[in-house]
């Protein structure tokens, strides 16, 4: 039997915009929705809630205001705030007040909310986990005592750089790999670069899990999802009543790394101000929390990573040239999986799997057509794209195998290493005019048959083809299936 999907209360007096959500959440979370908090608090009497999803403006208690009923009442659900308004005092009220784990500013995308709520139910199961620890660190010292040493002997087998980071064995990723290895052990600083969604934060686990600080804390944080004020307190700190809704005092993540490493994700969106900032905590190796006189030394190793060229950005005066020299110590190029085409296959295999625990849904593998749809598509979202198109098809396949048929349709329109071409693209296209339209209907044709699990006769419908004209198309284009559609690599996920 699968498991029950992530249970979701979303709070809005706006009767589209709980429509619309509901909509785009419906499929990957069981949505139960209230128009004000009346409703929402009858809502979580009777039902399991595990996060909420409050807006900010509401006529009779703003979204802070319910969120800190929340916590009292149910501290274990995680509380987001979703908002137009972007003031920096709001938000920070709204972390300080109302305890909340996210704050979402309007317009949002489907696939970053998607993402953030699909982490906020990752916190939710890990609290859960804490508090079942907590329990048995009372009763069980010394079995739980030998129990962390296994989940850090996990931990590091799962970050690796030999195993644990996923590739082939002719993959481009060996080269970065090989430079993790060298500069773990090393106490210096290091640069990742790379387009999002490449695993920046994979290699910087890899180096900490790999390094001599490997059983002291990691935390992460990103750089470029929040105004300076907020980036402030979150990283060094802040003492009571330091700014509005600074309510008590709080621990920055510089002081929570101590002894460990501290990732900082998106750098290069940081401010010149910011720079300044976190440069002086650099050289002198303490930190001065908001609304403090008191310094406090850390003992902490920097990763940093950014999409950015930071060296381009130097040259032109958008990011301080000191600052660069003490985060590029060592710097390591995450390259594009568009570059890692061999990586694709495996990549995919060991996504399916986390997304089958996560889900709570199995399968047997991954077809070798889908695989090959897969691999001929460029990627832009890189591995984090290929993720959620992984979990995209599981949740859709109804049969033992993921088959081409559940990929996406821009995907499956990709031919073999070249981006993917739509319509108003063919103008660019090198040829005549016969040979640039044939190319096009055998795309249209290849995507067709695939949607229909190569079902002639219902692709013939659709595209108002009798069958013997789909045929001679086929035989003409030389499109046929390759009949290696259920036996394949993925068999070894099962």
């Amino acid at each position: 039997m699968s498991e029950a999907l992530p249970s979701i209360l979303v709070v809005d007096d706006e009767v589209r915009s709980l429509e619309s959500i509901r909509r785009i959440l419906g499929d990957r979370f069981d949505v139960h929705t209230a128009s004000d908090a009346r409703e929402a608090e009858e809502i979580l009497q009777r039902e399991w809630i595990q996060v909420l999803l409050c807006d900010q403006r509401m006529p009779e208690v703003t979204g802070v205001e319910f969120c800190q009923r929340v916590r009292d009442q149910y501290p274990e659900i995680v509380r987001m705030i979703i908002s137009g308004y972007t003031d920096s005092e709001d938000i920070i009220e709204a972390i300080n007040k109302g305890g909340i784990y996210q704050y979402i500013t309007k317009p949002w995308h489907p696939d970053e909310l998607i993402t953030k709520l699909n982490n906020a139910v990752d916190l939710f199961r890990l609290q859960r986990e804490n508090e079942q620890l907590a329990v048995e660190l009372r009763l069980k010292p010394d079995t739980l005592e030998q129990a962390l040493i296994e989940k850090r002997r996990a931990l590091k087998a799962r970050y690796d750089w030999d195993s644990g980071i996923v590739r082939s064995p002719d993959s481009c990723l060996n080269e970065t790999c090989d430079l993790i290895r060298q500069v773990a052990p090393y106490d210096v600083n290091v640069l990742i670069t790379g387009e999002s969604g490449t695993g920046k934060e994979l290699c910087a686990r890899a180096l900490h899990y790999n390094s001599l600080r490997q059983d002291k804390p990691f935390v992460a944080e990103n750089c470029g999802a929040m105004p300076d004020e907020l980036l402030e307190s979150e990283l060094f700190g802040h003492k009571k009543g330091a700014f509005s809704g600074a309510v008590e005092d709080r621990r920055g993540l510089f002081e929570t790394a101590d002894g460990g490493t501290i990732f900082l994700d998106e750098i290069g969106d940081t401010s010149p101000a910011f720079q300044v900032k976190l440069l002086r905590v650099l050289q002198e190796g303490e930190v001065r929390p908001v609304g403090s006189n008191k310094r406090i030394p850390v003992d902490v190793r920097v990763i940093a990573a950014t999409h950015h060229d930071l060296e381009e950005e130097v040259r032109r005066g958008e990011f301080r040239q000191d600052l660069y020299y003490r985060l590029a110590t060592f710097k390591i190029p995450m390259p594009p999986l568009r570059q890692r085409r061999t990586d694709i296959a495996p990549l995919a295999v060991a996504l399916l799997e986390q997304a089958m625990e996560q889900l709570g849904k199995r399968v047997k593998g991954i077809s070798e057509e889908a695989l090959e749809c897969l691999r001929n598509y460029d990627w832009p979202g890189n591995v984090r794209e290929l993720q959620n198109e992984i979990k995209r098809m599981l949740v859709l396949a109804r049969d033992d195998y993921l088959g081409a048929d559940l990929i996406s349709p821009h995907i499956l329109r990709a031919e073999p290493e070249t981006p993917d071409l739509q319509l108003d693209e063919l103008a660019d296209m090198h040829g005549s005019l016969k040979e640039r339209v044939e190319a096009m209907e055998s795309r249209i044709l290849r995507e067709t048959l695939i949607r229909h699990r190569w079902n002639k006769t219902r692709a013939a419908e659709e595209l108002g083809l009798s069958r013997v004209g789909l045929r001679n198309k086929l035989e003409r284009y030389g499109l046929e299936r390759n009949g290696k559609d259920v036996q394949t690599l993925a068999d070894n996920v099962a």
